[in-house]
C-alpha cells in the first residue's frame, strides 16, 4: 500500500512538500521506499532511489520502485552532472564517512539537494552530556555509543557553517521538535539550535 501523506513521518512530509511536481529525483539511503513511493504515487515524480542495505533495496524493489544498491560515500561519483533537479539525503548525512564529499557531490548531481538530519545541540542531548556525562539516546538519536552508525553527528549551526563554506545557497530551513511542531530557523539560529531535535534544509548550487 501506497503511504498518503498523513502516513508518513512529519520529517517526510515536509521533504516532500518541497519537491515540485514532475520532477527528476533521487532519494539517497532511501531505506524501503517510503518517502520515494509517496513521491512517486503523490507528487508524480521520475523518482530513483539508492540504498546500502539488501533489505531496503529488495522492500522498494517488491514496492516497484526504481531502487538500486549502493554507497553514496563512494557512488554518488559516477552520476553525471545535474541528472537530477531533487536530490534528497534524510537523516543520513551523520552516517557518511565524508559528508562534505557527499554534501558537494549531491548538490553536482542535482539542482537542488534537500538534507535532514538529528540536531546534536537539542537541549536534551546538552543536558545529557553536560548533567550527566553520558552520550545521548533520544528518538531521533536511538543508538548506544557503542552500536550507532552515526559517525559524524553535527548541530544546525555547524552545518550552517559548512553550507557559507562551500558556497552553497540555503533556499529554507526548518526544525522538528518531538512533536513533530515545525519552525523556521530564520527566526533565530540560536534558539532553532537549541529546540530543535531534527533539521531539514533545502539547498542549492550559489
Amino acid at each position: 500500500m501506497v503511504p498518503d501523506r498523513k502516513s508518513i513521518r512529519v520529517d517526510l512530509q515536509l521533504i516532500a512538500d518541497m519537491i515540485e511536481p514532475h520532477s527528476r529525483v533521487l532519494d539517497v539511503g532511501c531505506g524501503e521506499g517510503t518517502l520515494l513511493a509517496h513521491l512517486v504515487h503523490y507528487r508524480h515524480v521520475d523518482g530513483r532511489g539508492i540504498e546500502l542495505s539488501t533489505e531496503g533495496v529488495k522492500e522498494s524493489i517488491s514496492a516497484g520502485l526504481a531502487v538500486i544498491q549502493g554507497d553514496a560515500d563512494t557512488d554518488l561519483k559516477d552520476y553525471p552532472d545535474d541528472a537530477f533537479d531533487y536530490v534528497v539525503l534524510s537523516q543520513t548525512l551523520q552516517a557518511m564517512s565524508h559528508p562534505k564529499v557527499v554534501l558537494e557531490n549531491l548538490l553536482r548531481i542535482s539542482k537542488r539537494a534537500i538534507v535532514s538530519f538529528p540536531n546534536f545541540a537539542h537541549w536534551r542531548a546538552r543536558l545529557s552530556l553536560g548533567v550527566f556525562g553520558k552520550m545521548p539516546v533520544s528518538k531521533n538519536l536511538p543508538h548506544k555509543w557503542y552500536d550507532t552508525p552515526n559517525i559524524h553527528l553535527c548541530t544546525i549551526s555547524d552545518f550552517v557553517a559548512l553550507c557559507q563554506d562551500l558556497g552553497i545557497v540555503i533556499e529554507s530551513q526548518k526544525t522538528l521538535d518531538s512533536k513533530g511542531h515545525i519552525r523556521d530557523v530564520s527566526v533565530g539560529l540560536f534558539s532553532a539550535n537549541f529546540f530543535g531535535e531534527q533539521a531539514v534544509f533545502l539547498l542549492r548550487k550559489n
